[in-house]
């Protein structure tokens, strides 16, 4: 069968600790930001105590993503249950991700571990959190901890996930934990995240057991050109990846972690000169989180989406191009081979009368978007996997329980779970290893 993919080829899907685990007390494990969020904080006033239980039903989970065929699955570390407090190394929570790496690999399936998606310890915040520079050997000793127990049979390293989002939702927005608003920060929020990053990323490179693929996951898009015209296209490029337009652009994170170059945007510098050569850590692969084209985002383009046009439960334009020329522009200004580390549709899922749950518009999605990514490897880009967001439905940050990304329906209340028809057409993508795209 006929492919352009490689064999190699990490298909897989994704998922984060703070949004499927609960157990938020059990097993010597503290709480997180998210997990002291108010009622008013989070819509009609739900939590991620519980989520998918996933802290319970893991090997359940691990069986279930093994039948629907995943060949990888990247997923989070929770810090609060490695280190619970400062200078104390939980075993109990260092076992169960040993537990959990062990089970995948049993089952043929790669760990993609995450350092840091999102879920920061209380403690760490009460100390200063991304706004101190105490973070950065904080971060560099807990990614040590992780190292040691885990290398021997983890590969696949992500320091962090879109440091854009957690800095600008949660710290300049407040609409995501820890819920402040301090634009006067940023330059120091951002050098911090920068540092913390190239510290880990040392860390992996020196003590890992197996030779590392090391990168960072960064919230991404970009503009799609209409016509496709040379004209089109350069303005597209410029805009996506040159354009100094802030902190939810690809710019401001990866010309400095990636080519060592200072940004600067807002009237400040994302980092000065000066920090380059301790943020610009050679990395392995840059890992692009793709959901919508920045024609129509609000800190992009802004352009109003005509009507009907196609959008997921968030009110996010669908536009599969988008997949193609993200990882395009970003390939040609970086030369880091690719990683997809989320791409995901959001649905009102619902359990049918048959007990099934149908959502061809996610098999649709897919359709769409992995035209994209096939259409970017034809062409000789390096891609070297496709991570959905997300293998389950789960507790999505802010908005609640309500928009469901997942492969695999939860009901969560009893925590059933039922394999949705998507999964079952993402299996036959990768059984033909694309060929059927």
């Amino acid at each position: 069968m006929n492919t352009s993919f490689p064999e190699t080829f990490l298909w897989g899907a994704a998922a984060a600790s703070a949004q499927i685990e609960g157990g938020w007390n059990e097993g010597g494990r503290t709480p997180s930001i998210w997990d002291v969020a108010t009622k008013k904080q989070v819509k009609r006033g739900e939590n991620c105590h519980t989520a998918c239980d996933h802290y319970h039903r893991w090997r359940e989970d691990v069986a279930l993503m093994k039948r629907i065929g995943l060949k990888s699955y990247r997923f989070s570390i929770s810090w609060s249950r490695v280190i619970p407090e400062e200078g104390k190394v939980n075993p109990e929570g260092l076992q169960f991700y040993s537990d959990l790496v062990d089970a995948l690999l049993e089952a043929g399936i790669e760990p993609l571990v995450t350092i840091y998606h999102w879920d920061l310890p209380l403690w760490v915040y009460k100390k200063g959190g991304w706004r101190s520079e105490r973070i950065v050997p904080l971060f560099r000793d807990y990614t040590r901890v992780l190292v040691d127990a885990l290398s021997d049979r983890v590969a696949w390293w992500m320091t962090m996930n879109e440091p854009g989002c957690f800095i600008m939702n949660g710290y300049l927005q407040g609409v995501h934990a820890p819920f402040k608003r301090n634009y006067l920060a940023l330059s120091k929020l951002t050098r911090n995240c920068m540092l913390a990053h190239a510290e880990a990323v040392k860390v992996i490179r020196q003590h890992a057991k197996k030779t590392p693929k090391v990168g960072v996951a960064f919230s991404s898009g970009a503009w799609v050109p209409e016509h496709e015209t040379p004209g089109e296209i350069e303005d597209a490029r410029k805009k996506t990846v040159q354009t100094d337009n802030g902190l939810m652009a690809n710019r401001w994170w990866m010309d400095p972690m990636l080519l060592g170059k200072p940004v600067r945007a807002y009237g400040i510098y994302a980092n000065h000169e000066k920090d380059m050569a301790a943020v610009c850590q050679p990395l392995d692969f840059v890992g692009l989180n793709i959901y919508t084209s920045f024609n129509y985002a609000d800190w992009g383009g802004g352009k109003k989406p005509d009507p009907g046009m196609a959008k997921n439960s968030l009110g996010w334009v669908i536009d599969g191009r988008v997949m193609y020329w993200n990882v395009k522009f970003v390939y040609e200004r970086y030369k880091l081979p690719i990683l997809i580390t989320e791409n995901g549709l959001a649905a009102n899922d619902v359990v049918s009368l048959d007990g099934k749950v149908h959502d061809p518009q996610r098999t649709d999605f897919l359709l769409r978007y992995l035209g994209g990514l096939k259409r970017a490897v034809d062409e000789g880009i390096p891609v070297l996997g496709y991570q959905h967001w997300s293998v389950m439905d789960n507790f999505e940050w802010a908005e609640g329980y309500d928009p469901r990304f997942g492969l695999i329906y939860v009901d969560f209340t009893t925590g059933n779970r039922i394999i949705k028809d998507s999964a079952w057409a993402y299996k036959r993508i990768i059984d033909s290893n694309g060929a059927v795209i």
